[in-house]
């Protein structure tokens, strides 16, 4: 698959915008490591090779083991998540598929017992942002596997 265009050189001033929520969610109330589980999480469900290549890597660069990341797409089933990921998660994927019937009530009781309300709009937040790198991604056809860890600090 060819790339239709690198919309990171071209579309540098449209994003600006996408890139200021990035700055705010990394100094966000959320810890980073569960930001970037989320990440991969809505990057696995959309098949957004690219972000999953720079999360993926981003991830065991902040510790996170390979048998986590091995099941992170049957996280249900997982032991090796926490509750505070599991509603994370359970919110993530809620928001990425809501066509499937919006957001749960039973999804927003569950996070509202493991995040504070403004944990909950920066995990909304979150979910809204890789949806949209995601999005971007899939369209311009960005290949997967050429992140470098670092390369947007």
């Amino acid at each position: 698959m060819e790339q239709r265009l690198n919309p990171h050189q071209k579309g540098l001033p449209a994003l600006k915008a996408l890139y200021s929520v990035g700055a705010y969610l990394a100094k966000s109330s959320i810890e980073q490591p569960l930001l970037h589980l989320l990440y991969f999480r809505v990057s696995q469900i959309n098949g957004c090779a690219y972000c999953l290549d720079m999360h993926s890597k981003d991830l065991r660069a902040g510790g996170e083991t390979e048998q986590r990341l091995y099941m992170v797409a049957a996280w249900r089933e997982a032991i090796v998540f926490t509750d505070r990921e599991r509603a994370a998660l359970a919110w993530a994927e809620a928001i990425t598929k809501i066509t499937e019937g919006h957001v749960p009530n039973e999804v927003y009781e569950e996070a509202v017992k493991h995040f504070s309300e403004l944990e909950l709009i920066d995990l909304t937040m979150a979910a809204t942002a890789i949806n949209t790198y995601n999005r971007i991604n899939i369209a311009f056809r960005v290949p997967g596997g050429t992140y470098k860890v670092g390369q947007y600090a």
